[in-house]
């Protein structure tokens, strides 16, 4: 097909399809390297998976570490990725994320309103591994004033609620673990954390949403308001239906904006940033593995895979289909998409059993780890998908669990009713067993054993706690392990733990600059591919907090200078060509 033969509705240099951080990023390099840019949105709200996340950016040898007194090296950052992705991932793509996500970041916050903190205790997942760290590499987006976004705040997708206080309240990471166990000044927060709430009148009357935006809120709202600055156009509700190749390259797409069709030309550049297929049943049941279902996703339901599925029909080629970023999730009564457990189960006082009654992970490690066990391990008569998280009165009292506060904060007999069914309750572990199915001998030994070994602060079977990473989340008032404490006060809990996720890693296969390769290997000119919707460059593993984010936005920027870089030398060579 050539140019005459399609009508246009749109033109721009770049189209962006998606709106997380990592397709907000491109969008601003491209503008800011003098080229045209268009963000479309296939949801009528903004911000995607980057918005509910914690919206962390892990960024090894970042500028933030010397003066926070660590130290680092790409030289140890490369060994260590490719020590925990073992070797699979050989193709350039982890040097060049190391290489450009530090000049990533310092371009974002010289020219946007984007900041970011180093985090000096928020361990690498794997730090015993050679080149991990105790902390540092993982960047948390600084809170950010959603008033300077006036009315396109309540455009932007809301936060998960298990991330704000009282399900209303936004809290940063540091805020929130010292809420978590009831730390030193932990009242004295919560106070100001309110106050930060209640105090802002203009806010409570444009909405109940808190404007004080921290995690993945922050992260969005300062990129949008940098779009904003720039007049940068974002379409919402507009959904790419396929992709259009012109001559031998992709020159725009077909999208479907409010119920009509719309053909966009992108004279330079098509990045896809779409999210991936978590919430596509049918590319579910044909990738992963079984059991598997869409609404154990803790994503939002926008995320069908249109980009990947698109790419594919162009003879793309992917990768990594069969994984994802795993997660522990839970489902909550009315709410559109299920809670992941990311710190409650690092928690002393808990464990993950299968239908056998017994124990076959460490609770506390990486969650992608997690559900990796709960497939693993998966058999009959020891189902482990899905497993049951197990715990006693006093976690109950003092933690808070999915979608239920802490017992000190909100008893049983005063949840709603909806959160009634969230969980299972009994007054012994074998009436318990008997209304999870759940064998009850073997988690009467289960718990026996495990009680013997945290009073001891030894977890022997599966060492909870004895990694640095299993320690972020525990109570530092629990000793001598944090991460350890038996069960032995009822009444006793079980809540349904799912083999969900926070994304899929699978999708098109890209090179260093982001293009989106063919099945014979060459890179299809004019497409790009970041985020979820290309396979990720961390291969089936997740090496620290941010490991999704980051590269997405490091991608995103390094294909707006790969397509400005064409651009000059596509011009260069027009001028030699006409004799100038």
């Amino acid at each position: 097909m050539n140019d005459a033969e399609i009508k246009w509705d749109e033109c721009c240099d770049v189209l962006v399809i998606g709106s997380g951080a990592g397709g907000m990023t491109a969008a601003l390099r491209a503008h800011d390297l003098g080229l045209n840019a268009l963000v479309i949105e296939k949801s009528a709200e903004y911000g995607g998976t980057s918005a509910v996340s914690g919206g962390g950016i892990w960024i090894p040898n970042n500028h933030r570490i010397s003066a926070l007194g660590g130290s680092d090296s790409a030289e140890e950052a490369i060994a260590y990725i490719k020590a925990v992705t073992h070797g699979e991932i050989d193709d350039g793509r982890i040097e060049a994320y190391v290489e450009h996500g530090r000049e990533m970041v310092e371009y974002l916050e010289k020219h946007t309103r984007a900041r970011f903190e180093a985090q000096p205790r928020y361990a690498d997942y794997y730090p015993e591994v050679a080149g991990g760290k105790p902390g540092y590499r993982s960047m948390d987006p600084q809170p950010f004033n959603a008033a300077a976004l006036g009315e396109e705040f309540l455009r932007m997708r809301a936060p998960s609620p298990g991330t704000l206080m009282m399900g209303r309240m936004a809290m940063t990471m540091k805020e929130a673990q010292v809420l978590l166990c009831r730390g030193k000044g932990w009242l004295g927060l919560t106070l100001r954390v309110m106050w930060r709430y209640w105090s802002d009148r203009e806010g409570r009357k444009l909405s109940r949403r808190d404007r004080f935006l921290t995690l993945g809120n922050a992260l969005i709202g300062a990129l949008r308001c940098s779009l904003l600055d720039r007049g940068l156009p974002l379409w919402l509700n507009c959904s790419l239906q396929e992709l259009i190749i012109i001559g031998d390259r992709v020159g725009g797409a077909r999208v479907c904006r409010d119920g009509q069709t719309f053909n966009i030309k992108a004279r330079h550049g098509v990045i896809v940033a779409a999210g991936g297929f978590e919430r596509n049943q049918a590319m579910r049941a044909q990738y992963h593995p079984q059991p598997s279902q869409a609404g154990w996703s803790a994503t939002p339901p926008n995320n069908t895979g249109d980009g990947i599925r698109a790419g594919q029909a162009i003879g793309a080629r992917t990768a990594l289909m069969s994984h994802s970023w795993w997660a522990p999730t839970t489902h909550v009564q009315g709410e559109e998409k299920q809670r992941a457990l990311f710190v409650e189960r690092t928690l002393p006082g808990c464990i993950l059993v299968n239908s056998a009654g017994e124990r076959f992970v460490n609770e506390a490690a990486p969650y992608t780890d997690i559900v990796y066990a709960m497939y693993a391990n998966n058999r009959e008569g020891a189902v482990s998908v899905p497993c049951w998280m197990i715990f006693d009165a006093t976690f109950r009292h003092k933690y808070p669990c999915g979608a239920l506060l802490p017992g000190y904060a909100q008893r049983d007999w005063q949840l709603p009713k909806h959160l009634r069914k969230y969980f299972h309750k009994a007054s012994s572990l074998s009436a318990l067993a008997a209304k999870i199915g759940v064998d009850a001998a073997g988690l009467s030994r289960t718990v026996q054993r495990f009680n013997g070994m945290a009073v001891q602060g030894i977890d022997k079977d599966f060492h909870k706690g004895d990694s640095l990473f299993d320690r972020y989340y525990g109570d530092p008032n629990v000793q001598p392990n944090p991460c350890l404490a038996p069960l032995l006060k009822g009444p006793f809990y079980a809540v349904r733990i799912d083999a969900g996720d926070i994304g899929t890693k699978g999708g098109l296969l890209t090179d260093v600059h982001a293009r989106v390769l063919h099945e014979d290997g060459q890179p299809i000119d004019g497409l790009y591919a970041i985020g979820n919707s290309a396979a990720s460059m961390m291969g089936r593993t997740y090496p620290g907090a941010g490991s999704t984010i980051g590269p997405a936005m490091t991608f995103g920027y390094r294909a707006a200078n790969h397509i400005k870089h064409q651009c000059q030398s596509q011009q260069a060579l027009a001028m030699s060509r006409s004799g100038r």
